[in-house]
């Protein structure tokens, strides 16, 4: 089994990476996915992320007010990090029962958005970043997210600057230009994943 962390930073494009690694045959644990999931109505999760916020981030139906909280812990460091020692280790726990599940001669990719700023990068046996420069990234989240820029912004200030994800990288995909010029070289970097995994 490979075990691949796959991340970049807020509108470079990752989630569209992962879906062409999903079809070329990877087993995709999607850290975000698992941590909506975490948080869910009902679990341990949600329980501890109210009784640290208060009910004010719950909708009127007893979800995560995703927003609300966002609006919260994006602007304030230590706010963060309280909302991360709580899912973390939820999202750490589920993503290895997953890779316990996968076949032996699996490409595993773990899609993890905070990759760098966890220093997560030893977990796996190498890292793929997904890059584009802070213009390409700010353009998408205004133009494809209907962020305002300030929101985008923010939301790219919370993260690692492009120089530390590009550090930890074992493999670069540039995705500043069109979708188009990004599949033939996520298949590149597909066949070498193959190929490391096939040397295990």
């Amino acid at each position: 089994m490979l075990k691949v962390g796959l991340t970049g930073g807020i509108g470079a494009g990752k989630s569209e990476v992962s879906r062409l690694f999903v079809g070329y045959g990877a087993v995709l644990i999607d850290a975000d996915r698992i941590a909506r999931e975490v948080v869910e109505p009902g679990t341990p999760g949600l329980t501890a992320v109210v009784e640290e916020f208060g009910d004010g981030v719950l909708t009127a139906d007893g979800t995560l007010d995703r927003p609300k909280l966002g609006s919260i812990v994006f602007s304030d460091a230590g706010r963060l990090a309280a909302l991360n020692a709580i899912v973390h280790p939820l999202v750490g726990a589920r993503s290895a029962e997953l890779e316990r599940a996968a076949e032996p001669d699996s490409v595993v990719v773990h899609d993890v958005p905070l990759l760098t700023e966890n220093g997560l990068a030893p977990l796996y046996d190498l890292v793929v970043v997904v890059d584009a420069s802070p213009e390409t990234q700010l353009d998408r989240l205004v133009r494809l997210r209907g962020m305002t820029e300030s929101e985008a912004r923010a939301r790219m200030a919370a993260q690692a600057t492009r120089e530390q994800r590009r550090a930890v990288a074992d493999l670069i995909i540039d995705n500043d230009g069109p979708l188009e010029d990004l599949e033939p070289q996520v298949r590149k970097v597909w066949s070498e994943l193959t190929e490391r995994a096939a040397a295990d």
